[in-house]
């Protein structure tokens, strides 16, 4: 399901073609919250949508990239001790962030401000490449993934997470409202709330995943998982790449040098526990599950109401009955699942911070 509106104004350049310096500009102006409405925006979801991305890179990947790494959240379980962890972007705020949080020593990921078109690294360089809520932002997107072909090597792995388009359903029409209305709005928490509007519109134009998927196999990739999540509002794709792109052209500079990086797993071959970046301070993580729990409750007894009002006026309400009972459905449902996440996030509080 594809909006027909046109792109908002101050979003019209986000969509030209190899948009870099728009939305680098764009991502630099919001970096300063957008962690945080991330969360909002994913009902805290985002942390275990990226888990499973994680969950579908071989443990014996060697050197991994998380290009679109933004303040680099899609990091942290990518490391492993001996694995080179690289994290590209094209906004340097972003980036800055990311590097406050895990440094530039030891086995900390290796950043660079770079261009998803013409990446600073030699053919069949990468075993896995992660994108996490960027891909769609990589305009045109088949000149993107042949890129990302040359720098992955044969059988290489390509895992994308990312936000889509409503597909036809029940929830097509809740799904649609949440982003046509709900995003734009969340954004007026930002420093630049059209970046929200363009995250709504750029949503709508990547679609339900079904093109995202012709793309894939047209660069050579194979899919091997796809999952959804959040009753189809964001998808996982693992997709191995079976097929080489077309060799660069001759006298192209290929940058990087195999010399450079070296393997540096233990001499033994046992594995070992990486060394995680030291875990936020637990006042600050009950203070944001608590928000959460708050939320989650707001959200039940607002839809408690809703239904003892449907269930008192009944027949009084001007829909046709197909309609009450289709609106009632998603008003348990709703009631159904938050108030569980409501429990989940009481007992949660009771125990202790976890580590990361």
């Amino acid at each position: 399901m594809r909006s027909t509106a046109p792109p908002s104004e101050p979003a019209v350049e986000r969509f030209e073609p190899r948009a870099v310096r728009a939305l680098a500009r764009m991502f630099d102006d919001v970096s300063g919250r957008y962690d945080l409405l991330n969360s909002i925006l994913s009902l805290g979801q985002d942390g275990a949508w990226r888990a499973a991305m994680w969950r579908a890179v071989p443990e014996e990947a060697g050197t991994c990239l998380d290009l679109c790494t933004g303040s680099g959240a899609s990091l942290r379980g990518l490391l492993r001790p001996g694995r080179r962890v690289l994290g590209m972007d094209a906004s340097l705020r972003m980036l800055e962030r990311a590097a406050g949080t895990y440094g530039d020593s030891g086995w900390a990921p290796r950043l660079a401000c770079a261009d998803a078109f013409h990446l600073p690294l030699r053919d069949r360089a990468l075993d896995v490449v992660t994108i996490a809520f960027g891909v769609r932002n990589l305009r045109p997107r088949s000149r993107a993934l042949e890129e990302l072909a040359r720098v992955l090597k044969p059988g290489g792995v390509l895992a994308v997470l990312e936000a889509v388009a409503p597909r036809r359903g029940a929830l097509a029409g809740l799904h649609g409202f949440y982003l046509r209305h709900l995003v734009p709005l969340a954004g007026r928490l930002s420093d630049d709330p059209s970046a929200y509007r363009y995250l709504s519109e750029s949503i709508f134009e990547f679609g339900d995943g079904a093109s995202f998927e012709r793309d894939l196999a047209a660069a050579g990739f194979a899919v091997e998982l796809s999952r959804s999540f959040l009753f189809g509002a964001t998808g996982l794709w693992a997709a191995r790449l079976t097929r080489r792109p077309p060799a660069a052209p001759a006298g192209e500079i290929q940058a990087g040098s195999p010399n450079r990086l070296q393997v540096a797993r233990p001499v033994d071959g046992r594995r070992r526990r990486f060394p995680q970046p030291a875990p936020e301070g637990e006042l600050e993580w009950r203070a944001w599950t608590a928000a959460q729990l708050g939320f989650a409750i707001a959200l039940v007894v607002a839809l408690a109401w809703a239904l003892a009002v449907l269930l008192k006026l009944g027949a009084d309400l001007p829909i046709e009955s197909w309609q009450r009972r289709g609106l009632g459905f998603l008003l348990v449902a709703g009631l159904t699942g938050f108030a569980a996440r409501a429990l989940v996030l009481g007992l949660r509080l009771q125990g202790k911070a976890p580590r990361r």
